[in-house]
């Protein structure tokens, strides 16, 4: 295991990681496109249908041959393939990486319920069949340590190529928009999540973005499993100036985005570092 710990440092250090070579624009309120490769760990994961692929949820490159995404967003019938370096869906820009899937190399977390999303263990790694290729558009996530709670309030990012609006259409481009951290204390709240939130769990967003914004104004990267995002990474900023990936996109109200008191809900990725690093040395 320290072996293990050693070798991912020793990648993260070389590659940069969290450290985009195109910074991210900052926007207090409301979604928007992101600057192209700004977020280069950002990962459309796409499934077959009738001979093509089609994305269906966000993902988090942080090894060259791993993605972390969400439990729920795997299917063990399904034929997977994720693209990295994409900013324009359908456009082919030049910087994407397109890495088949080996049908084994799907990883749940075993403690994952499909009929309980609200009972935690929302995560999974994704083995790809090749490395990718390091670069300027396409670089490795920090994860944070583990147990890392962030405060009540912290600026983090949500990104991904998730529907605009409740039932609305995918954005061709990559979409970022700020949702601040909301702690356990608030998010566990009776009129808030309640017990659906556990401490595994991070939350972001609800109260905090309501508030900033009009009624007629969507709020676009506000997700649920149906809408194109989940799985994708919860990005925050660390004291150091690189980004960390603290949460997985897990699950939002049932009465649809930018819900009063019901923010995002995100597996908390400091829960699961024992889990990710033992699946990562064992296969």
């Amino acid at each position: 295991m320290l072996r293990l710990l050693c070798s991912l440092l020793l990648v993260a250090l070389a590659s940069g990681c969290g450290q985009p070579s195109y910074n991210p624009s900052s926007r207090v309120v409301n979604g928007e496109d992101a600057v192209p490769y700004s977020w280069p760990w950002q990962v459309s994961l796409q499934y077959e249908k009738d001979g093509s692929f089609h994305h269906t949820c966000g993902g988090t490159l942080i090894a060259p041959d791993w993605v972390m995404t969400a439990g729920h967003c795997i299917s063990t019938s399904r034929t997977y393939q994720v693209v990295l370096g994409e900013f324009e869906r359908g456009v082919e820009e030049g910087p994407e990486q397109v890495i088949p899937v080996n049908a084994g190399d799907l990883f749940v977390h075993p403690k994952w319920n499909s009929n309980c999303v609200s009972c935690g263990n929302d995560i999974a790694l994704v083995k790809l069949s090749r490395s990718a290729q390091l670069g300027d558009t396409v670089q490795l996530a920090c994860l944070p340590p583990a147990g890392e709670i962030l405060p009540n309030g912290a600026p983090c990012y949500i990104s991904g190529w998730g529907r605009l609006s409740t039932n609305g259409p995918l954005p061709d481009k990559l979409q970022q928009a700020l949702l601040p951290v909301v702690d356990y204390a608030h998010c566990s709240k009776w009129d808030w999540w309640g017990f659906s939130v556990k401490k595994t769990m991070v939350c972001a967003g609800g109260d905090i973005q309501a508030r900033s914004l009009s009624s007629d104004t969507p709020y676009p990267l506000l997700f649920s499993s149906l809408q194109g995002d989940s799985g994708g990474p919860l990005n925050c900023p660390a004291e150091n100036g690189t980004w960390q990936v603290h949460g997985v996109t897990s699950f939002v109200s049932s009465l649809g985005c930018n819900t009063l008191k019901k923010p995002t809900v995100f597996t908390r990725v400091s829960a699961f570092n024992e889990w990710i690093e033992e699946t990562i040395a064992n296969n």
